[in-house]
């Protein structure tokens, strides 16, 4: 009875039942937005949240990534060189492929997950007599080694004698100019204009732009967010959840589902690649972020755990599917009605 009380009221709060009318298919895509269909104000309001640094949260998100030796090691487009051979014994082979799985981990460790950092806007003096003199701006910078460069003196003199410190964008220009990043431009490239990201993502190429926005932004930045967003959301949207599986950023693709009570598709490509275990642990990171929703109150209730939880969400699916389709069957037929009283 508590799994049907929490059912109808998923189903109850679920927006997507406006859209029944629609063809046959969309009954199926509704019902796998059960767990997303939980209010937004749902979220906690007493203690303190997970963070995406938290040890459980990074051994939950590591543990889903995986870890494919053949596509952490892939070949990449490079200079041709002649292939080396070795001769091993056994306990050779066995201490190398160690190393390799050692190597592969580094290779998988997650970017940060950063808060938008805050617009610098502070003024430091207005001296009114340097009004006019000059016509561009003067940028002051100090170049002293050893200091991070976040805590490096930036500051700017505008044409009418203000003197600001300098902004973010212009912070990572002078940075970039003063103590050249290798692969980083002082102008972004164009591929990261949306339209140009479309493109990219038509060629399945979501972790290379991923890759390639690590270079270029900054983990707080705007346009770091940005990016990483639109390639969960395409990827999400087209279910292509195993590109980035055994990648460094597949962490963080799970924890912006999560974060955006998106995770049906993920689970539902999980349970079809019989990850039941990696569905289970995205359904505990679920209800850690979300404590407070329908799905989490049940499963405490019921005090499920482990494949447990995935039972409770395929149950759940389940009836939600059957509700779209008789309703949906009842909405056609009541259509069709009307038409024949006309």
């Amino acid at each position: 009875m508590a799994a049907f009380r929490v059912t109808r009221c998923l189903i109850r709060d679920s927006a997507r039942l406006r859209n029944v009318e629609q063809k046959s298919a969309v009954v199926f895509r509704c019902a796998r937005r059960t767990l997303s269909s939980e209010s937004a104000n749902n979220s906690p309001t007493d203690g303190r949240s997970p963070q995406f640094s938290d040890e459980e949260v990074q051994n939950i998100l590591t543990k889903i990534t995986g870890l494919d030796l053949q596509k952490a090691f892939r070949p990449v487009k490079q200079e041709l060189k002649p292939p080396t051979y070795r001769l091993m014994t056994d306990a050779q082979l066995a201490q190398a492929t160690q190393k390799a799985i050692q190597v592969a981990k580094e290779r998988l460790k997650m970017p940060p997950v950063l808060p938008e950092r805050k617009p610098i806007d502070d003024v430091l003096a207005e001296d009114k007599f340097l009004e006019g003199l000059e016509t561009v701006k003067y940028v002051f910078t100090d170049i002293t080694y050893n200091i991070p460069h976040r805590e490096r003196f930036i500051v700017i003199r505008e044409p009418d004698g203000t003197l600001r410190k300098a902004t973010w964008e212009e912070r990572d220009r002078m940075v970039q100019l003063y103590f050249p990043r290798e692969g980083r431009r002082l102008t972004p490239p164009p591929v990261f204009k949306e339209e140009n990201l479309m493109v990219v993502f038509l060629q399945d190429r979501h972790e290379d732009i991923l890759d390639l926005c690590l270079v270029q932004f900054e983990p707080d930045s705007p346009d770091y967010r940005r990016v990483h967003n639109l390639t969960y959301e395409d990827i999400d949207k087209h279910g292509k959840y195993e590109l980035l599986r055994s990648t460094r950023h597949f962490g963080g693709m799970v924890w912006y589902l999560v974060n955006g009570k998106k995770i049906d598709g993920l689970l539902i490509d999980m349970i079809q690649r019989d990850l039941i275990q990696d569905a289970a642990s995205v359904i505990h990171l679920y209800h850690m972020l979300h404590p407070q929703g329908s799905s989490a109150k049940e499963a405490g209730e019921q005090q499920a755990q482990g494949i447990d939880l995935v039972k409770v969400a395929s149950f759940i699916i389940d009836v939600m599917e059957r509700t779209l389709q008789n309703q949906l069957a009842t909405n056609m037929t009541s259509n069709e009605g009307g038409h024949f009283r006309e």
